[in-house]
């Protein structure tokens, strides 16, 4: 069922920032309400109290992950920040290839080991560039004495070209790994169930294959995607992914198995026998640019980069929102102990940095009711 959206705007402000590392930042520091400007403020609708920033001066961040009160966020250019106790600190990491400056690309998914605590292992998504080409690969990282080192290649050689890369990964509830692909700005290999573009993968924690994934002795678990960024899953094991459009006709899927999400052949409101149509979509006229996910109690988040927007999908009514306007282009989302974490993404060539951007939010779930 295809849903078109309408919704209304409630912009937010933040109140206090914990400092981070300056290596790279040339906003001028501006850290209260009334250090912003008239226009900004004019955008801002909640009151100061209500949203809190974490750190700022972050280098385009992708990812937020978090481990009790730990968090840890990739950076594009190569950098995770480990943010505890107020504190930031930017952790080197050291990979077998080093990371593509190309648009879109860099150090993009990542995900902590479910046995972190002991392991000190994750898993990451990155982008490289070889004598042969330009490819995103998928790789184990070990934390020790703060540097972050790679230890395991999992799967590579994942099509990336000038654009689309995909890149979240996220574990999920069956204990599994799943990674979105772009479509390497390739159209065609959407379709093809040869190539690992244009899909969602999954695979086991090790790097092999899944018994039970839809197709013998492929990572594909879901194919016919453009540029998928976001993923989720409901409280009952229902799998949800964000995806980019062609200039318009961005998506929310509900994902099963096997399922052939349309890519290039049909894409928004369109139907055709054997595809699945989104369950939400921006339509022909605007633009979200959909990127990380998160679900709460029947309802879904998702960071918008064109749409500047934090997006609040009620999936036992059908309504949208933006519940976050104001911050710019929003990367991830992640919901814990009935908190929203954000992160801006104005850094990424896209936007316009101020206000020592790029910065990690919280808000309470009850503000935006």
């Amino acid at each position: 069922m295809k849903r078109m959206l309408s919704g209304y705007l409630i912009g937010v402000l933040f109140l206090i920032s914990c400092s981070a590392n300056d290596e790279e930042n040339s906003s001028s520091d501006q850290e209260t309400f009334n250090n912003l400007d008239d226009t900004q403020q004019e955008e801002l609708s909640l009151p100061i109290e209500s949203l809190e920033v974490i750190a700022e001066k972050l280098d385009v961040p992708w990812s937020i992950e978090k481990l009790e009160d730990t968090f840890y966020l990739t950076e594009r250019p190569g950098s995770i920040v480990k943010i505890e106790g107020g504190e930031a600190e930017r952790q080197n990491v050291e990979l077998e290839q080093e990371v593509s400056t190309a648009s879109e690309a860099g150090l993009l998914g990542f995900v902590l080991a479910p046995d972190f605590s002991e392991s000190n292992l994750a898993y990451a998504y990155y982008t490289y560039e070889a004598s042969e080409g330009q490819y995103n690969r998928i790789v184990t990282l070990r934390l020790e004495n703060n540097i972050w080192r790679e230890e395991s290649l999992l799967l590579d050689q994942i099509p990336s070209g000038n654009y689309h890369h995909g890149g979240r990964l996220k574990i999920g509830p069956d204990g599994t790994l799943y990674a979105t692909a772009g479509d390497a700005s390739n159209r065609e290999i959407a379709q093809d169930l040869n190539s690992l573009g244009g899909k969602i993968l999954r695979m086991n924690l090790d790097g092999s294959i899944p018994d039970d994934n839809p197709f013998p002795d492929s990572y594909v678990y879901s194919y016919g995607h453009r540029n998928p960024q976001g993923m989720t899953w409901s409280s009952g094991g229902t799998m949800y992914a964000s995806e980019h459009g062609d200039n318009a006709n961005d998506e929310v899927n509900l994902i099963e198995a096997g399922q052939n999400y349309g890519w290039p052949i049909m894409e928004g409101e369109e139907e055709q026998e054997g595809m699945i149509s989104p369950l939400y979509t921006s339509g022909n006229e605007s633009t979200w640019a959909p990127s990380g996910m998160a679900y709460d109690n029947e309802k879904l988040y998702v960071a918008a980069l064109r749409g500047t927007a934090v997006l609040e999908f009620d999936l036992k009514t059908g309504e949208y929102r933006e519940v976050i306007t104001g911050l710019g282009r929003i990367r991830d989302v992640r919901i814990e102990d009935n908190y929203l974490y954000f992160i801006s993404n104005n850094g990424d060539g896209r936007g316009a940095p101020e206000n020592n951007d790029d910065k990690l939010y919280r808000i309470s779930l009850s503000e935006l009711d």
